[in-house]
């Protein structure tokens, strides 16, 4: 409502409904929403401010693929390109490259087809995602705002391209507080091969409490120096906390407004519970024989096995309370493009066909664990990659450059509709 003596001008018919990119354009913003829709009172209905829907979604898994995963090779089918793939751009094109100029258009290597009761089609590259195609809502009308991955990937995590911004599930954890004491409300689960671009400034806190950062640990590498020291005595070790906690208490009655300090005393705090949860919760040998074979823990690939472990911790700790969960599939660039991500410029095809079994089985069983247990009904999945492909070959290569201008991400439970493109 306006003040009285101000003055606007009515937005005219067109901006009565919001382009797809703007609905979808801002993720964080949307998670932001999620937890602030989850503080609202549910009494109040209609006019009187209420909702128009019950929120569904009370925690959050996001999985991240760096290196820019090729929308045009994976989700995203564009059967004009390959009618013409091998032929000259049309000049329209005029696309800005990276690290490279265009050569001629590219179809993707490997066909697509039609997945589900919807008919979405997808890689043959990926059928076990393709098998639970109905679950999914993609999202194909996504652009970056960079062309660069650390950038790039901190504007997927934090809605801002400069680093110091909160992440998602730091503002997450701000709004909606812990389900469990005993486990962090927060936690990134980097890929065997290694932390994403730019690394903890994709969990990071940024100007919120320090406490709101996520808890980094993964299946193959549990949080550090959690374990009691041999020697001494659960008694005494419960004991000296407590004392350790009084003179915390003290401390900071006398030092108002240090958010690092209650921060760190609130990380060790939470590091004593964990001693007694985090064990249990990380302890894969109690999944049954079958769930492990659903997830490919054992698988002799290496890297889907991890993989796979991690998206089974994933959901121990999301059943567990944990709110925010960011499981990232792939790490930071290597000397050799796309060794260790998604980020194919020279080599699309060896490159994918390492990648999509690592993200494809472990992925899907994630989506069918949890809708069998009925955690899909309020766990809300969101695949997402930073930047997408150009549709044509690098020239010299047989792989593609940067595209920020097209990408796709989707999203799965907590009420999405599945099977919509």
């Amino acid at each position: 409502m306006l003040a009285a003596g101000s003055s606007a001008t009515p937005a005219g018919p067109s901006r009565l409904r919001p382009t797809r990119r703007e609905v979808f354009g801002d993720f964080v913003s949307g998670l932001q929403g999620v937890a602030l829709a989850a503080m609202l009172p549910q009494s109040s209905t209609g006019a009187a401010g209420g909702v128009h829907f019950e929120p569904k979604a009370k925690r959050v898994l996001q999985i991240f693929c760096p290196g820019a995963a090729s929308h045009l090779d994976l989700w995203d089918y564009k059967p004009e390109l390959q009618r013409r793939s091998g032929q000259t751009p049309p000049a329209s094109l005029d696309a800005v490259t990276f690290q490279g100029k265009n050569g001629a258009l590219m179809g993707s290597p490997w066909a697509f087809r039609p997945r589900g009761e919807s008919g979405k089609m997808l890689t043959a590259m990926l059928p076990h995602i393709g098998a639970v195609a109905d679950e999914i809502a993609f999202v194909h009308s996504m652009h970056s705002k960079t062309n660069t991955h650390g950038p790039a990937c901190v504007l997927l995590n934090t809605g801002f391209v400069l680093e110091g911004f909160p992440s998602a599930g730091s503002w997450v954890s701000h709004a909606l507080g812990t389900e469990n004491d005993n486990l962090p409300t927060y936690v990134a689960i980097p890929d065997v091969r290694g932390i994403p671009p730019s690394g903890p400034a994709n969990w990071g806190a940024g100007f919120l409490p320090a406490q709101h950062q996520a808890i980094v640990f993964n299946a193959q590498q549990p949080i550090r120096d959690l374990d009691r020291p041999p020697g001494i005595p659960a008694k005494r070790d419960e004991d000296t906390r407590h004392f350790v906690s009084e003179l915390n208490r003290l401390h900071a009655g006398r030092h108002p407004g240090e958010d690092d300090l209650r921060a760190r005393i609130a990380a060790y705090e939470l590091a004593a519970r964990m001693q007694l949860s985090a064990p249990e919760v990380t302890d894969l040998s109690k999944e049954p024989k079958a769930v492990r074979q659903l997830y490919g823990a054992d698988d002799p690939n290496r890297l889907k096995a991890a993989f796979a472990r991690n998206c089974l911790l994933a959901r121990r700790l999301l059943e567990r309370g944990v709110r925010f969960v960011s499981l990232f599939c792939a790490s930071r660039a290597s000397g050799v493009d796309g060794l260790l991500n998604w980020d194919a410029h020279k080599t699309l095809k060896a490159d994918y066909e390492r990648h999509c079994p690592v993200l494809d089985q472990p992925t899907a069983a994630l989506l069918k664990d949890m809708r069998a247990t009925g955690m899909l009904d309020d766990t809300l999945v969101v695949w997402a990659t930073e930047f997408g492909r150009m549709p044509t070959h690098q020239e010299g290569t047989v792989g593609r450059d940067h595209n920020p201008h097209a990408f796709t991400v989707w999203f799965a439970g907590a009420g999405i509709r599945g099977g919509t493109s």
